[in-house]
């Protein structure tokens, strides 16, 4: 591909904070972004230059959108994977490709690609009954986590499984096809975040350390507290990936580092990550604007870590304390401009540098 000039317009499927982010770095870089997004008011829209309201799956909204646009990429992945074979269809550029988003939105599909590649994950089945979970819960044990095949995030579609109370009644309870994994007692979890271009060139950011509350990402420190080794296992894990996918753009793979030093990994997100945004202040080039280098066909930027990092999400009435956040010599903080705080939806988030 071309490499896009400063004045192009990229699309953004999505109006979360992760396209409000990638529209700010667009911007900086000199470029336009249309939003194509089903909210008549979202984040991203009121940082774009152009917002298209339509739904997903309307074929001639998406064609009026490929239109308008040099390239198409995507700010999260339960973007139908149909839209992006449309836009395609309808001769837009669409980075990442529609089979990467079909197999992160289906965790037994994300899981049997994984294992297929070689790389570790815990063992797991696919669960269409109770009978199906019982028979599972059989071979692979307790404890367990019974997880919805799709549209599962920040630990929503889950239910933990301790014991064979626990296991009675729970296909009703989840209320969709689903996925029971083994419950890894992993010591830390990580997540290594890489990107690749056109042109198959890679770059990856040191290996964050993650903790999360509720199944929702609180605080992302670096640098991790592993091995080199662990760190080399992982980039050799994401290559595999991107390699696969021919991948084109920003894409992270969680993992759980075993007491062993081994890595399991968890999931795939193709796209830029919540883990990563520690990079727009504490690297060289940040994951948003690593993200529009990629698909825009620029030479991709360096990686380079400038000082220890602590960064936390502001989680519902977490962002209230805004203005003391902002008083912090040492904070930088970031507000998603969300209307409505609510409980476990995430308003923003800080990051503050060790030098």
């Amino acid at each position: 591909m071309k490499p896009l000039a400063p004045g192009s317009t990229i699309g953004i499927l999505g109006g979360g904070q992760l396209g409000r982010m990638l529209a700010i770095a667009a911007a900086q870089l000199g470029f336009d972004v249309c939003i194509f997004t089903d909210e008549p008011d979202s984040p991203a829209s009121r940082v774009a230059a152009k917002t298209i309201i339509g739904n997903y799956l309307d074929t001639a909204a998406l064609a009026d959108f490929a239109r308008r646009v040099a390239v198409v990429t995507t700010e999260f992945e339960n973007v139908p994977a149909q839209t992006a074979e449309a836009l395609i269809a309808a001769g837009a550029r669409v980075a990442p490709c529609p089979n990467a988003l079909a197999i992160a939105q289906d965790r037994f599909d994300e899981k049997s690609f994984l294992q297929a590649l070689g790389i570790a994950t815990p063992p797991f089945a696919a669960i269409n009954s109770q009978a199906e979970l019982e028979h599972a819960v059989a071979h692979i044990g307790l404890p367990a986590i019974l997880k919805t095949r799709r549209l599962g995030y920040d630990g929503r579609g889950q239910i933990r499984l301790k014991s064979e109370a626990d296991v009675a009644g729970a296909y009703e309870k989840l209320g969709a096809p689903g996925i029971l994994e083994d419950f890894c007692a992993f010591e830390r979890e990580v997540s290594i975040i890489a990107a690749r271009g056109w042109d198959g060139a890679i770059v990856h950011y040191d290996l964050c350390e993650n903790e999360h509350e509720g199944g929702i990402l609180s605080r992302t420190t670096l640098p991790a507290n592993v091995s080199a080794s662990v760190q080399g296992a992982a980039l050799e894990a994401a290559e595999k990936v991107l390699h696969a996918f021919d991948y084109v753009g920003v894409l992270t793979i969680e993992f759980f580092v075993m007491p062993d030093g081994s890595l399991v990994a968890n999931e795939m997100a193709p796209r830029v990550h919540n883990s990563g945004h520690w990079t727009i202040e504490g690297a060289l080039t940040s994951q948003f604007e690593q993200h529009i280098r990629a698909v825009a066909a620029w030479p991709l930027g360096p990686t380079t870590r400038t000082a220890q990092i602590e960064m936390l999400n502001l989680i519902g009435e977490d962002a209230d304390a805004w203005l003391a956040l902002a008083a912090d010599p040492n904070a930088r903080l970031h507000l998603y401009g969300k209307r409505d705080t609510r409980a476990s939806r995430k308003m923003g988030h800080v990051t503050k540098l060790i030098v």
